[in-house]
C-alpha cells in the first residue's frame, strides 16, 4: 500500500450514520420477500440503528409493505430519539423482564441483538443471564418467526493463518467463558427452530469495523497514543459495518428450521503487524509492538456468504483510510475497545 499523506472521509462526519445505512440495490431486491413488521432487539448497541435505518430505507426504495420497530432499554449507546430522529418506531423493553418482553408486539421477523458483550468473562451471573437465560425467553415469545440472530466468529476455536480460517462446518469449541456463553446463546435458537417451528439463521459476525469503532480503531488509537500494539492474535479478518449489516439483512430468507449458521466477514486474513505498519504510514506515526505473534487466531473463513452475496465491496486499504482521516480530524470514537487482542477467551 503506498502512502497516503492526507486521506479523506468519504462523507461529512455529521452523515456518517446515513454513510453506514446507504443499502445495496441487492438487498432492496431481496428484501421484497419479506412481508409484515420487524422487531430488531437489542437494537441500542453500535450496529442497531444502522440496521433499523438500512431496512427503513430498503422498504422505502422497493414499496415493499415492511415496517421496522427498535425495541432496547436505550441505555448502553444509542438513546430512542437517534432512531425517532431517523423516523424508526422504538419500544423501551427490558427483554431480561418476562412480563414487559410479552407486552411486545407480536412480528413475523426478528432480528435478536442483545447480549453481553466483550469485558464481561469475569460476570459470569451476567453472562448467564444476557447470554443463556434471555435468548430461551426470546425464543419462546417469537416462537414460529422468521429469525435473525446475531451470534459471533468466537464459537469456533482458533486456527492457524495459514487453515484459511472456520467454515460452517468446523466444531464450535471456542475457549473462555464469554465465546462459551455465545455459543448457549445460539442453542436456545437452534432449540426452538427445532421445537417450536422458528426459522432461523445464525449470524456468525467477525470482526465489523466503522469509523468509531471495531479492531481498525483500536489499532488507529494505540498509535496515536504511542502505545505498543499486542501481537498476541496476530492474525484477523475484519468487514465494513456497512457490507456486513448489508450481508447480514440479505440473510433473512436463508433462515430455515436447521437453525442455517452463516459467517459474515470480509475477504481474507490479516496480518496486525502489517495492518498496524500501514496506518502508521497513513499517520506518519511510528508503530511499536509488545509482543511476537502467536500461532492461532479467531479466523473466519465466509466463502459461503461471499458466494451468495459476492465480495464485500469496501476493501481493506479502504477501511484503514478512512479510519485514520476519521481519527486526524479529532473526530470522537465510542471508546469501546473490542478487546480483539486477547487470546485467552478472557474477554
Amino acid at each position: 500500500m503506498e502512502s497516503v499523506s492526507n486521506p479523506e472521509l468519504p462523507i461529512e462526519a455529521e452523515n456518517v450514520d446515513d454513510f453506514l445505512s446507504e443499502p445495496s440495490p441487492e438487498l432492496v431486491e431481496n428484501l421484497k420477500q419479506l412481508t409484515g413488521s420487524i422487531l430488531v432487539l437489542g437494537a441500542g448497541g453500535k450496529m442497531g440503528l444502522h440496521i433499523c435505518k438500512m431496512l427503513r430505507r430498503s422498504a422505502e426504495i422497493s414499496g415493499c409493505p415492511i415496517s421496522v420497530t427498535a425495541v432496547s432499554r436505550f441505555k448502553s449507546l444509542r438513546g430512542r430519539e437517534d432512531f425517532e430522529k431517523a423516523g424508526i418506531p422504538t419500544l423501551q423493553c427490558e427483554l431480561e423482564n418476562e412480563s414487559e418482553l410479552s407486552k411486545l408486539p407480536d412480528a413475523p421477523n426478528i432480528i435478536f441483538m442483545a447480549g453481553a458483550k466483550f469485558g464481561t468473562s469475569d460476570q459470569p451471573n451476567l453472562l448467564n443471564r444476557m447470554n443463556v437465560e434471555l435468548p430461551k425467553k426470546v425464543a419462546k415469545r417469537f416462537a414460529g418467526a422468521r429469525i435473525l440472530m446475531f451470534s459471533t466468529g468466537c464459537v469456533y476455536s482458533m486456527v492457524k493463518p495459514e487453515s484459511g480460517g472456520s467454515d460452517e462446518s468446523a466444531p464450535a469449541n471456542p475457549p473462555g467463558a464469554y465465546a462459551q456463553s455465545c455459543l448457549e446463546r445460539e442453542k436456545a435458537f437452534v432449540w426452538a427452530a427445532e421445537e417450536l417451528g422458528s426459522e432461523v439463521c445464525l449470524i456468525r459476525l467477525n470482526y465489523s469495523t466503522e469509523f468509531r469503532y471495531g479492531v481498525l480503531v483500536d489499532l488507529c488509537q494505540k498509535i496515536l497514543r504511542n502505545e505498543p500494539v499486542s501481537l498476541e492474535m496476530g492474525w484477523v479478518n475484519v468487514i465494513w459495518q456497512r457490507d456486513a449489516i448489508d450481508q447480514i439483512l440479505r440473510a433473512f430468507p436463508l433462515a430455515n428450521s436447521a437453525a442455517r449458521p452463516l459467517n459474515i466477514t470480509g475477504a481474507g486474513i490479516f496480518s496486525v503487524r502489517e495492518l498496524s505498519e500501514k496506518l502508521g504510514i497513513i499517520l506518519n506515526r511510528p508503530v511499536s509492538f509488545s509482543s511476537s505473534e502467536g500461532s492461532v487466531a479467531w479466523l473466519n473463513d465466509a466463502s459461503e456468504s461471499h458466494r451468495m452475496f459476492g465480495q464485500p465491496s469496501t476493501s481493506v486499504e479502504t477501511m484503514l483510510e478512512w479510519t485514520a482521516a476519521w481519527a486526524r480530524q479529532g473526530n470522537d470514537t465510542f471508546d469501546k475497545p473490542t478487546g480483539f487482542e486477547k487470546s485467552n477467551g478472557k474477554y
